[in-house]
């Protein structure tokens, strides 16, 4: 065997290896990794519609049942970048098998589960073996694809799984526990993770490297310590309130541990996250648009859904099936935007561009009432907003891993992921708040009664529609200030043993 560098590139040497990988079979590796990036998606929706028929099956109460959801982003948000850290080390495909066959244990042990913890464990267990694999399937994205146009094309479809699971997973968890149980909402992953599973282990190019791993271990515990204060404090400030000392002791006591694993990035030989990584203007300007989407996309999901369901009066099913022209939306513009949008008028252009019509989007649900109609004031909405989110997500996660080594590819992914949580952490927190000091404002100004109180939840989801929004536009300016206009450089390909 013979180590060569995996580029993607279409020179005859490499056609001619016999490698797997990703030359002739890169497309398919394509779909191996958007199958496995679909289930770790999905699974941030697709409980939220079962968590109801678990709570009624499983006996717990209303407090418990944030662990179900907490649980999850917590291990998920804080270890993503020692997952993505570990890919670099141990090998792509390695960690991302592992990932892939860990997420599906934990979901069998989910699926069947009896009690309550049993349910919150394997919900930890997901968001641990899934920290491995996210940051794991960008990063073998980034190394496959390093030929300017096929990268467009593979970063478009991938950004299109990317931001259409979230709605995929309330059409699939409204199906599932509806005709099922909601048991499969987490059993279905056994059914991604064998595809992907065979997959991986089919195509995937075995990583080689003569360096021995070296993994920095004070920046490691204090950056997981940090994400875990910060994602914590905000689902503690959704619940507690923001005055909360629990809420202040973690938000505080998070940040302070950030601004020490930035510190300790500078003085340490062997750096978890480099601080390259974020200083590039293009990478850094994606890893601020994903934060920022994940801050507004919560708005669309979470309140659009109790409006379908509580006052519209939508089943699960129905609901599922009234996000999916966003999801058209979305598959359209991130299919299109990183391959004919991008090369003809840069990233600031289709990013910016894209929060002003998502901006759009969020504006028209602003209108929504009592008795509107789908067709007029949801429709219109959700394709403006997957037309405008998929657009700038696509193009982004390009931007993300650009001009990496293949060194810190798994790293960089990684943060594309981090940013994410962390931008949804601090939507739920901050845009629940803001919904509910806006139902309370409403009812206290009026007098008691049905009507009031179903006109006060249209008050809470049209006022968190207009935070979104101002959060699109605010992030189109941000965007405009401070992305390059230049198309995302390649990154480097990755050392594979070939035959």
């Amino acid at each position: 065997m013979t180590t060569t560098l995996e580029t993607g590139t279409k020179s005859p040497a490499a056609a001619d290896t016999g490698r797997r990988g990703s030359h002739a079979l890169r497309w398919w590796v394509l779909a191996v990794l958007g199958i496995a990036q679909l289930m770790v998606v999905l699974d941030a929706t697709i409980v939220n519609i079962a968590l109801p028929a678990a709570q009624a099956d499983l006996g717990f109460g209303d407090g418990d049942r944030q662990w179900v959801i907490t649980g999850y982003a917590l291990a998920f948000g804080s270890l993503l970048l020692l997952g993505g850290r570990l890919s670099d080390l141990f090998g792509r495909r390695n960690t991302f098998i592992i990932g892939l066959i860990g997420f599906a244990v934990a979901s069998a042990i989910g699926g069947a589960a009896t009690t309550f913890e049993m349910l919150v464990a394997a919900r930890v267990g997901q968001g641990v073996f899934g920290a491995l694999l996210a940051p794991a399937a960008l990063s073998l994205l980034t190394v496959t694809f390093t030929e300017p146009g096929e990268r467009a094309k593979a970063f478009g479809i991938f950004g299109a799984v990317a931001g259409a699971g979230g709605a995929i997973g309330l059409l699939l968890g409204g199906a599932l526990t509806e005709w099922a149980s909601w048991r499969w909402a987490m059993y279905v992953n056994l059914i991604f993770a064998a595809v992907a599973l065979v997959g991986a282990v089919l195509l995937l190019a075995k990583h080689t490297s003569n360096a021995r791993p070296k993994l920095d271990w004070p920046g490691t515990i204090t950056v997981t310590a940090a994400l875990f204060g910060i994602v914590y404090g905000f689902s503690q400030a959704e619940s507690e309130g923001w005055t909360a000392p629990s809420t202040l002791a973690f938000l505080i006591g998070g940040t302070v541990l950030l601004a020490v694993f930035g510190w300790l990035e500078t003085r340490v030989a062997h750096p978890l996250l480099p601080l390259r990584i974020v200083s590039d203007r293009t990478r850094g300007a994606s890893y601020l648009t994903v934060f920022i989407m994940g801050i507004g996309m919560f708005a669309i999901f979470l309140f659009l859904t109790y409006y379908m369901q509580l006052t519209l009066q939508y089943s699960p099913i129905m609901t599922g099936v009234a996000f999916l022209p966003m999801v058209a939306g979305m598959v359209a513009s991130s299919t299109t935007a990183p391959s004919l949008l991008l090369p003809k008028v840069g990233p600031k252009v289709v990013i910016s561009g894209g929060f002003l019509v998502a901006a759009a989007g969020m504006l028209w649900l602003t209108q929504i009432g009592l008795d509107t109609g789908y067709a007029t004031h949801i429709l219109p909405a959700l394709v403006l907003l997957g037309l405008g989110l998929g657009g700038a997500m696509s193009v982004a996660f390009q931007g993300s891993t650009a001009g990496v080594d293949h060194e810190d590819a798994g790293v960089a992914s990684a943060m594309v992921n981090t940013s994410q949580q962390v931008g949804g952490s601090i939507g739920t927190a901050l845009l629940s708040t803001i919904a509910a000091s806006a139902m309370t404002d409403y009812v206290a100004a009026h007098q008691p009664g049905p009507l009031t109180m179903a006109q006060a939840a249209i008050e809470s989801y049209t006022t968190s529609f207009w935070w979104a929004t101002a959060t699109f536009v605010l992030g189109a300016i941000v965007i405009g200030v401070l992305m390059p206009n230049t198309v995302p450089a390649p990154a480097e390909g990755e050392p594979v043993l070939a035959h």
